[in-house]
């Protein structure tokens, strides 16, 4: 469930950096706050904060040409959403589904499920995404 909650975080984060400055910001911001609100109402002040923040900080850096500023607001997001995820994992499907609200033509994240079972001295390697083994 882990490289699942790390590759959904990565896509929503992205997602909501690229969306900020678009006319739907109002539906970003009102659908992440539901999220929030539903795990950490003690937190959607808060959020709600973060989110106008990092939509004047990406206003900002566009009217200046920094181009590295949407890739850190999305690097900000996809951590804050992980963690939400990982300690509230029901919330895993509202994303899902918020994710596809808010940007319909998007890739539909996979989910990703991986079984092993060894036995004796036999070795089983498994990866989400990148392995690099080096057995002498």
């Amino acid at each position: 469930m882990d490289s699942e909650i790390t590759l959904l975080a990565g896509t929503a984060g992205t997602t909501i950096a690229a969306l900020l400055a678009t006319d739907t910001w109002n539906g970003v911001r009102n659908g992440v706050i539901t999220l929030w609100r539903r795990a950490r109402p003690d937190h959607e002040e808060q959020i709600a904060a973060q989110l106008d923040t990092s939509r004047q900080d990406l206003l900002g850096a566009r009217s200046n040409g920094d181009e590295e500023a949407e890739r850190e607001i999305a690097a900000e997001w996809q951590g804050r959403i992980r963690r939400l995820l990982v300690a509230h994992p029901e919330l895993v499907a509202e994303l899902r589904s918020l994710l596809t609200e808010l940007d319909p033509g998007a890739p539909v994240i996979p989910t990703v499920t991986q079984r092993a079972t060894a036995s004796g001295s036999s070795r089983v390697y498994q990866a989400g995404r990148d392995l690099n083994l080096d057995q002498r």
